[in-house]
């Protein structure tokens, strides 16, 4: 997973293995062997690898599109998966988007839409506890 996630990363930055090579004070040849899964970076050069191209270490290391159809999303942003939309338009957030946004059964959302940019989903709690410290701003 490393060598095509930093393949496609470095690719998407218009960057050669020369100039990754540059940027990270190894030569290209390093570059060559992580890309091929010869040798991989130890924990610090993963790091750096991680900031040059503004993605989580995580994902850096581990992301893996099913499809091979999503680039790796940027810090902060996730790509979650591809669901399906049931019959009555139902869909299954997946466990990993729940967890991290701490989403559980019986929780209310809100579906918010913009012709342009496309769907946003936010629990109603969440909503409300903004609204509620907007209002005792004013106070």
């Amino acid at each position: 997973m490393l060598g095509n996630n930093l393949i496609s990363l470095r690719r998407m930055k218009k960057m050669t293995q020369e100039d990754l090579a540059d940027k990270l004070g190894v030569s290209r040849q390093t570059i060559s062997k992580w890309e091929t899964g010869d040798s991989i970076p130890d924990m610090e050069m993963g790091m750096k690898l991680a900031d040059i191209l503004q993605v989580s270490l995580d994902e850096l290391m581990n992301y893996s599109s099913a499809k091979q159809t999503l680039p790796i999303p940027p810090k902060g942003k996730h790509a979650f998966g591809i669901v399906k939309v049931g019959d009555k338009g139902q869909i299954v957030i997946p466990a990993k988007a729940r967890k991290m946004f701490d989403i559980n059964p019986g929780d209310d959302l809100l579906i918010l839409g913009d012709e342009s940019q496309g769907l946003a989903i936010i629990k109603e709690s969440d909503i409300m506890n903004f609204i509620s410290a907007a209002r005792n701003m004013d106070q």
